[in-house]
């Protein structure tokens, strides 16, 4: 399969001023990691809860991985704060009410917002008080978000000034299903959808399920989990979801179960899905036979996608995996924050080494024998 060639180039636009809200969580942790490698980005303040007022910690006291990297402080989140650093782009890595109360004064400043929680994913007000506990204020602008799956919606995204950008568990099912329905390829029944997180997913606060000692793999948030309602509104499918929680620090893998029309084969789904990724820079769609991995994916904006067919059931499972950090969360963000302001769309993303050539076998014929490696740490242990 043939994908986008990924290259840096900040020559089409001018350097943006770019804030990020909820700095001192995982998911906005991982923001500000990306924009510090966008050349294209300036990255003027970052922000945090209220409770940071007097003694505002340094970024790199909070993440001591990005050491060297910035000086910056992480502030107590204000919308005059905010708007004093005259930012091109908010991005808000913060709790849904957070997000609900400081978008809408931003948006009205003519700033970008880039909303990582789930305050404006959702387009029916009345899911809000449901699946959120809280009742939604500002209607308006869920008729005007524009929700942030790049692969699905990038001429939407390019226009937008409220960006929703999905959850990592629907952006792992919405990947892998709409395509398909899109197509007419799936029949009515409810698809099945099984997926599981890492225990960075439940966020950054204490909680005892997430600690090293207590964290298991287990089912939860049976019939009633808040993602639900999104992966059926953005996929058209109609979902029965069960997430789990995985004893791995970050990753999604969702596994679906989708009955298929009659005369539909496997042929059939691998070309639909190929003719929407074949030229995704963060999309893959692996031969048959390879299934994704946690591991695979991980440290990446890329969501990788496998699938197989049971031609006598009409049964198709398909599977995903994502890093629910980059390509569920700060990945995805800052990708559609690069198509909204022209940019590359893999600007500040870690590009591979691209080797030209391989050398001729012939050409090593003669050289000389590398030692013996040391064993592994896992095969020494063995």
């Amino acid at each position: 399969m043939t994908h986008a060639t990924f290259h840096f180039d900040s020559t089409i636009a001018p350097r943006r001023r770019c804030v990020v809200v909820g700095a001192a969580g995982y998911s906005g942790a991982e923001v500000v990691g990306i924009l510090l490698k966008h050349s294209g980005v300036e990255v003027v303040g970052l922000f945090g809860s209220a409770s940071r007022a007097d003694h505002p910690p340094r970024f790199d006291q909070l993440f001591p991985r990005f050491r060297g990297w910035t000086n910056l402080h992480v502030h107590a989140a204000t919308v005059e704060a905010i708007l004093a650093l005259t930012p091109d782009a908010v991005f808000l890595a913060t709790p849904h009410e957070a997000s609900h109360d400081l978008a809408p004064a931003l948006c009205a400043a003519g700033i970008t917002v880039l909303d990582l929680s789930a305050a404006f994913r959702l387009r029916d007000p009345a899911a809000y008080p449901k699946h959120y506990a809280f009742t939604h204020a500002h209607t308006d602008l869920l008729t005007r978000a524009v929700y942030g799956i790049a692969e699905l919606n990038r001429d939407a995204i390019a226009q937008a000034q409220l960006i929703a950008v999905p959850g990592c568990y629907p952006t792992s099912v919405v990947l892998a299903l709409r395509p398909l329905i899109e197509a007419a390829l799936a029949d009515s029944t409810p698809i099945i959808v099984d997926s599981t997180s890492g225990v960075s997913g439940a966020g950054r606060s204490l909680a005892l399920k997430s600690l090293f000692c207590e964290v298991s793999q287990q089912p939860y948030g049976v019939f009633s989990h808040r993602h639900q309602p999104e992966m059926a509104q953005e996929s058209g499918g109609d979902i029965i979801f069960t997430p789990h929680l995985g004893p791995f620090e970050r990753g999604i893998l969702s596994t679906m179960h989708v009955t298929l029309r009659a005369g539909v084969t496997e042929a059939d789904v691998r070309a639909v899905l190929t003719a929407r990724y074949a030229h995704e820079p963060f999309v893959t769609l692996l031969p048959a036979g390879e299934w994704p991995s946690v591991a695979a994916v991980e440290g990446s904006n890329r969501c990788d996608i496998a699938l197989a067919v049971d031609p006598a059931r009409r049964h198709l499972i398909i599977c995903s995996a994502l890093d629910n950090l980059l390509k569920g969360a700060a990945g995805q963000a800052v990708q559609c924050f690069n198509i909204r302001f022209g940019f590359s769309e893999t600007l500040g993303f870690a590009a591979p080494a691209v080797i030209a050539h391989a050398a001729p076998l012939a050409s090593l014929a003669h050289a000389t024998p590398l030692a013996p490696l040391a064993p592994l740490a896992c095969e020494a242990l063995s």
